[in-house]
Parts: structure tokens; sequence; C-alpha cells
């Protein structure tokens, strides 16, 4: 019994670690991983944003229709987003406004860029609310194309 232990004893002293090779050979499949694996998440993080985007129009398109049914109106360009959050200062839209329409301020596009509000949308839509995606520049294709409800 007393020779086993000291046989297990032997052997696990001389493993103390790993060997700079069995390292190097780690890392290589770490980074083989990460090269297969990398360039599907990074698409998903852009096709994700489009969707972020996208759920922050309509949330903000509601917004705006709530305020209308209280005003009477649509906001102007130059009241702009800024009316669902902060109380406007004309006396005659400020006693019927009933704000705040949003929770917060306007939030910035997935892309830190102001979302884009303009009258009159187009097909005689009320008002045109969007985002220039990914590129921050009018037209464009995949998620660089404009998002929302475009004039």
């Amino acid at each position: 019994m007393l020779k086993k232990y000291r046989l297990f004893v032997k052997i696990s002293l001389k493993q103390q670690g790993f060997t700079l090779l069995e390292m190097l050979v780690v890392l290589v499949i770490i980074g083989l991983l990460a090269g297969l694996v990398g360039p599907r998440l990074f698409g998903k993080v852009d096709s994700s944003k489009v969707s972020t985007a996208e759920t922050q129009i309509k949330m903000i398109k509601g917004a705006l229709e709530t305020m209308r049914l209280d005003i009477n109106r649509f906001p102007t360009v130059d009241e702009g987003l800024k009316i669902l959050y902060d109380q406007p200062s004309q006396e005659q839209v400020k006693n019927l406004w009933q704000g705040p329409y949003l929770d917060e301020p306007v939030p910035l596009d997935p892309w830190e860029k102001p979302y884009q509000y303009s009258i009159p949308g187009k097909n005689n839509q009320p008002f045109a609310l969007y985002s220039f995606g990914a590129d921050g520049q009018p037209g464009g294709e995949g998620t660089a194309a404009d998002i929302g409800y475009l004039p």
C-alpha cells in the first residue's frame, strides 16, 4: 500500500503545468473557433440594430399618434420629436398637451444618430419618421438602407 502511494506522489509531482507547446496549440484552436464563429455573430449584430430601429420607430409613431389625439395635430418640424417628452412653450398647445408621451427623451437610433422627422410623409402619410441606417446617409442597401416611414 505504501509503494502505491509513493508512486502516485512521484507522478503528480512531475506533472505540475503545461508546456509552451501545449499552450500554443490551445491558443491556435481558440483562434480558429473565433475565426469561424465571429463573422456570424457580427452579422447578427447588424441585423439586430435594424430590428431595434424598426421597433423604436413604431414606438415613436405610437407616441405621435397619442399626442395628436390630445393636441389635435402632429408636431411641426420646428417642434420636432422633442415635444413628445418636453412640454411645449406655446400656451395654446401647452394647455392641451397631456404628456410626456415617452418615458424618456426620444432615443438616438442604434447608430447613435437622431431619428429624422418631417411633414408630410409619402403616399398621403401625415409625417415621415425614419433613420438613415448604418451609413447615416439617405438611400443605401442592406443595413445601410433607410428604415421607417420615409418621406
